[in-house]
């Protein structure tokens, strides 16, 4: 796609993003004129902006600020690079929104921190009684607010200017799509597929299809009666403007439906709709709709095209995404499978809105479960002040589990630190009879694994700590009741996790945030005594 030469491309974010850097760059590309309103600024006053501040103070600069913004909003076809201040002015914000697209390139805190070590002309920063880390947390904070309504978020931390460049040509491309739609590319070994990310996509899926390649004619819709209730008509709706011809096919509600009986009446449901080898199958439904439908999906006529539309926020990190698929047998969860790769994943962060409270705390286990794994910045925002949206928290969680799974597409190797908490929930799980959800499990699995990492020494115990403490915010429980759960039970229900090898039981621990690490049998007395620090 090509983005309109009568818009402006917008670029924003915090200091030491590579703001100036990849507009000008970006510009190139497109063979736009750029403006750096830094640059232009110096010139209004003569002198540098750390002397602007000096002499005249942070409000006469503000203003300046705010007029070039509405200048600017005047012309078009620009790449525009602000100042990191420039757009928490809210009539600038929007001026300039309305002028083409917003763009806002964000950084960890250690990666801005390690850019501006050396830079002394940053006037926001002078502070006393704050060290240069603290002030940029805090400034980060107090602009949370004006950077959160931007939709385009683009991080920069471990990236080369081109690899920026693509990323941000890629944002665009996905706005051009669709509206403030973000999309997240997923490699693989078939070829690769895209997740799409924003507000009211539901209303879309029928278009998000057709762009990439699926049939138009005979499809299947596999939901269960409650989602049905609220989302089916918009989808159906939507596949029916695009040419598609779609059969709402229902599944019963709940974990202990998941079953090889559940799969089987789907067979029969597809066959009622007439499907053919090139018939989307869609999952419109949380973690067991998806994978219940993508095993029939990989096994109907031997595999036909899948599409994911998450409905839970635990199916948008998590589940949907890696193309795993499985049913559960009496032993254990997910013990018959297939890798089936989805088409598109379409999520339309709208639909959190209806989703019951307890659901969505299931998801914020897995999001907080990537932070460890991979996103400490996104482990610190639950920690303290929350995401900046519903759409970048889906984003940033989603990031995790795709840069893993793109090394490891078959899980393999890597792909295995995804299980973090996993193996000590997913025998809790069965034990309880799936009376807990497994979102449940998991939070109660990670405060084991980290309590076992900290026996070990693998990690420090202000970790685990942590650990338990941020899923206990947010609602998630961090134990479970004693007399309800046999600790011989509960070992005998490991040797059922699909995750071992052989004999050989496989746990992931933390060593510190966005550090992980897989253990091997670390010997029956310690899973033993993290069961302990969990029992209540």
């Amino acid at each position: 796609m090509t983005f309109p030469s009568d818009q402006n491309i917008i670029i924003t974010g915090f200091m030491g993003t590579g703001k100036t850097t990849i507009g000008r760059r970006l510009a190139q590309r497109l063979g736009r004129d750029f403006v750096d309103m830094d640059d232009q600024l110096v010139a209004h006053f003569g002198k540098e902006i750390s002397q602007v501040f000096a002499d005249e103070g942070e409000d006469a600069f503000r203003v300046a600020e705010a007029q070039l913004c509405q200048q600017l909003a005047q012309q078009s076809g620009l790449v525009v690079s602000t100042g990191g201040g420039a757009l928490i002015n809210a009539q600038s914000r929007q001026a300039l929104a309305e002028t083409g697209v917003l763009l806002c390139l964000t950084a960890t805190v250690d990666a801005i921190a390690a850019r501006l070590e050396a830079m002394n002309d940053r006037p926001m920063l002078e502070s006393s009684a704050q060290s240069r880390r603290q002030r940029i947390q805090d400034l980060l904070q107090q602009r949370r607010p004006a950077y959160a309504a931007i939709a385009h978020h683009v991080d920069t931390s471990g990236r080369t200017p081109g690899q920026i460049v693509d990323a941000v040509l890629a944002t665009l491309n996905g706005h051009l799509e669709a509206p403030n739609m973000t999309r997240i590319d997923v490699p693989n070994p078939e070829g690769g597929y895209q997740i799409c990310i924003g507000e009211g996509l539901i209303g879309r899926a029928g278009e998000l299809m057709r762009n990439r390649n699926l049939r138009p004619g005979a499809a299947a819709v596999v939901t269960n009666e409650m989602i049905a209730q609220h989302y089916a008509e918009p989808l159906l709706e939507s596949l029916r403007a695009s040419g598609y011809e779609p059969t709402l096919c229902l599944v019963p509600e709940g974990e202990q439906y998941k079953t090889l009986a559940t799969v089987a009446d789907l067979y029969e449901q597809f066959l009622a709709a007439k499907l053919d080898r090139r018939s989307p199958i869609i999952a419109l439904g949380g973690g067991v709709v998806g994978d219940m439908t993508g095993f029939a999906a990989a096994s109907f006529l031997r595999g036909v095209p899948f599409v994911q539309i998450p409905t839970s926020l635990l199916a948008m990190v998590d589940s949907s995404v890696g193309g795993k698929t499985g049913v559960d047998l009496p032993q254990g969860k997910n013990l018959v499978g297939a890798f089936k790769q989805p088409s598109v994943v379409i999520i339309d962060t709208d639909v959190l809105s209806t989703l019951p409270a307890a659901e969505f705390r299931c998801g914020l286990a897995e999001t907080i479960k990537h932070g460890v794994i991979g996103a400490p910045d996104l482990f610190e925002q639950i920690e303290t002040h929350g995401p900046a949206s519903l759409k970048h928290l889906v984003a940033d969680a989603v990031r995790v589990k795709v840069q893993v799974v793109e090394e490891d597409p078959y899980e393999s190797g890597r792909r295995a630190v995804l299980n973090l908490g996993h193996t000590f929930g997913q025998a809790i799980e069965p034990v309880s009879e799936f009376s807990i959800r497994h979102g449940e499990a998991v939070a109660v699995g990670m405060v084991a694994a980290a309590n076992m990492a900290a026996s070990l020494g693998y990690c420090s115990q202000e970790l685990a700590e942590r650990t338990r403490n941020v899923l206990e915010r947010v609602g998630l429980p961090v134990s479970v009741p004693r007399g309800d759960y046999d600790l011989d039970a509960l070992m005998q229900a490991m040797l059922f996790d699909k995750k071992r090898a052989g004999k050989t039981l496989r746990f992931i621990v933390p060593r510190t945030l966005g550090d992980v690490i897989i253990i091997d049998n670390p010997g029956d007395e310690h899973v033993r005594a993290a069961f302990e620090t969990v029992l209540q």
